[in-house]
């Protein structure tokens, strides 16, 4: 087998679809001999924000000079962003290598119980990081918490970063019911955390850390600075560097900071050392700007929720980049022709609250190209420019056949903003040389239901 057939093999893997339930995943780990019971984890959940407070721990862990894993999804360009030790890809070699040890431990599953994609690279990133002798994972869930696939683990400390509303179709159609999903990952007497605002999610958080006898620390995220309630004030809070941009970055260094602070009897670090992780975290595709030679200036962001969009709103108009800032309409109703607005690049999926971005982010724009996203559930570009308009009548809206076409005709633009889908973003960093190309790995990302009947949150898992 070379890489370009494991990576095939992974793709087959699709057949089997999303589901919720740890019944497989369980077995497959005790099949693999019980990686996770080798290794320590914190566990972090969230609706937004859950990768870059991974990048953040993981960041500051290592500086302290520890062996650490870390597992996200989904991977910008190349599938082996998902599996990481102290930030160096897992290689094609060790994919290759797990990818056959795993295929006989498949064989006892019946086809219509047989493991998931994410089940499967769950239990080969176990295997790689036991293997790799990691003295901390940070471990990212998948979909929810509660019943996904990265739940069979008992970790330090479980981490919420906020709860709001996205994948509706699995998690609920509440932010109670999406708050329940996520606290799925609080275990008995394991320190909790989170940064959820939202007082009835927060409330759902609180009774299940109640209920699981688990200490909850929450960051209050309606102060500026974000303040970390409930622990003493023995690390940085304040003037600390962060080179990931946006208010909402902060809150996630706050709920990072709080985690570390929460674990310092386990796992001590010293205050420099803390700062210095900050200083020098890497999270790509995240408010993440580029510079081209030319000039132009490249903001690439992934944001692919209402939440998400109202984020890099928020950071545009504090002036991210500064050099081109969009500033808010005196009347929220109408768009304001903003002198120095960038131009934006928007793609989506279908199955996200597009219309709801297109009204948050088309008044900032000086014009938009609306492209197709690579993915079979992309959103149709002419029905995303149409929404975009309606957003803001004065706007020109063009809906372009590809991102490679819309990025040429933007080739003089000072100021571009590519964002709408992850998948667009890494689409981008390969098309500006920014990451190696992948061989179409990027498609590992779909993933759908076993049938097309609408699935009860109880039964998917990534």
């Amino acid at each position: 087998m070379n890489y370009s057939e494991a990576i095939q093999f992974l793709y087959s893997l699709r057949l089997f679809g999303a589901k919720f339930g740890l019944e497989n995943t369980r077995r497959l780990a005790a099949l693999a001999g019980k990686p996770q019971e080798r290794l320590r984890f914190i566990h972090v959940a969230g609706t937004n924000g859950k990768g870059s407070t991974c990048a953040m721990l993981e960041s500051i862990y290592r500086v302290s000079g520890l062996r650490l894993g870390l597992f996200t999804s989904p991977h910008l360009v190349s599938f082996r962003e998902r599996i990481q030790v102290n930030r160096r890809l897992i290689s094609e070699n060790d994919v290759v290598r797990l990818v056959a040890e795993i295929q006989p431990l498949l064989k006892p599953f019946p086809a219509d119980h047989h493991p998931t994609f994410f089940e499967v690279v769950t239990i080969m990133a176990l295997k790689y990081f036991a293997e790799q002798g990691c003295d901390l994972v940070i471990w990212e869930t998948g979909l929810g918490g509660r019943l996904d696939a990265t739940n069979i683990v008992t970790p330090l400390a479980s981490v919420i970063t906020n709860i709001a509303f996205d994948h509706e179709q699995w998690l609920g159609d509440t932010l109670e019911k999406i708050a329940f999903e996520k606290a799925g990952i609080i275990k008995p007497g394991v320190p909790a955390l989170t940064a959820t605002d939202a007082p009835e999610a927060l409330a759902v958080i609180e009774k299940v850390a109640r209920e699981q006898n688990a200490p909850l620390t929450a960051v209050a995220a309606d102060m500026n600075p974000p303040q970390i309630s409930q622990i003493p004030a023995a690390l940085p809070r304040t003037a600390v560097t962060l080179p990931l941009p946006g208010e909402h970055q902060q809150i996630n260094a706050a709920l990072a900071l709080a985690t570390v602070e929460v674990l310092q009897p386990q796992i001590p670090v010293a205050e420099e050392i803390i700062r210095e992780g900050l200083a020098t975290v890497n999270w790509p595709g995240r408010l993440q700007l580029i510079t081209r030679p030319s000039g132009q200036k490249i903001l690439l962001d992934g944001a692919h929720n209402v939440a998400g969009a109202e984020a890099l709103r928020a950071a545009l108009r504090a002036g991210a980049p500064s050099t081109a800032s969009a500033r808010p309409p005196h009347d929220p109703q109408r768009a304001e022709a903003v002198r120095g607005a960038p131009v934006f690049i928007f793609g989506a999926l279908a199955d996200k609250k597009w219309s709801a971005i297109c009204r948050i982010l088309a008044p900032l724009a000086a014009k938009v190209f609306t492209v197709p996203v690579a993915s079979e559930r992309t959103a149709a570009a002419d029905e995303l420019a149409a929404a975009c308009h309606a957003a803001n009548p004065p706007l020109q809206a063009v809906a372009a056949a590809n991102l490679s076409e819309a990025l040429n005709a933007c080739k003089n633009e000072p100021f571009i903003v590519v964002t709408g889908s992850l998948y667009l973003v890494g689409e981008a960093l390969e098309l500006l040389g920014l990451s190696p190309a992948s061989a179409g790995e990027r498609g590992l990302n779909e993933w759908s239901a076993p049938q097309k009947t609408a699935i009860s949150p109880r039964q998917v898992d990534s």
